[in-house]
């Protein structure tokens, strides 16, 4: 999310941010945590916040969501699964 690459600053004072990346896409994966939880006690506020403040920023939209809970902890078989899941997902968004 570096000047040049995903914004560019004003050209003059006082004008806007130009956004580099439009026309992207971006989903966000994984999570530490159980995803039932975060979204009970957290209400999603960090991926909110991440869509609003970086992703839009640079103009990245849509930005969809799939959260893994406990990833550090699933098994390989877990693993592959979501693998598959998140293969299947990018061939459809093409």
């Amino acid at each position: 999310m570096r000047p040049g690459t995903a914004f560019a600053y004003p050209d003059k004072v006082g004008g806007f941010t130009r956004t580099l990346l439009r026309g992207r896409s971006a989903r966000v994966v994984t999570m530490g945590m159980p995803s039932i939880l975060y979204w009970l006690w957290f209400l999603g506020h960090g991926i909110a916040g991440m869509r609003r403040s970086i992703l839009h920023f640079v103009g990245i939209r849509p930005m969809r969501e799939t959260l893994f809970g406990m990833v550090a902890g699933a098994s390989d078989s877990t693993r592959a699964k979501w693998i598959e899941q998140m293969r299947r997902l990018g061939e459809r968004a093409r």
